[in-house]
């Protein structure tokens, strides 16, 4: 099963951007970055809208994918 996180984390590969990277022009710390893709924490869904955002990705599509 795939989850947000290890989307995520392909769609960054994919784009070649590093974690930090992505975390600046998302706005978030790389700790909650890094948190996101190992699946672990509770992110808020602002956090994760903005990450998916800077990756191009709907929210929508992703759980989609995901479930």
């Amino acid at each position: 099963m795939r989850t947000i996180g290890n989307t995520i984390k392909a769609r960054r590969k994919l784009l070649r951007i590093t974690q930090q990277q992505l975390a600046d022009i998302a706005g978030v710390s790389i700790n909650t970055l890094t948190k996101i893709e190992r699946n672990e924490g509770n992110p808020t869904l602002d956090v994760l809208e903005r990450v998916l955002d800077a990756l191009g990705l709907d929210l929508t599509a992703c759980i989609r994918t995901v479930a």
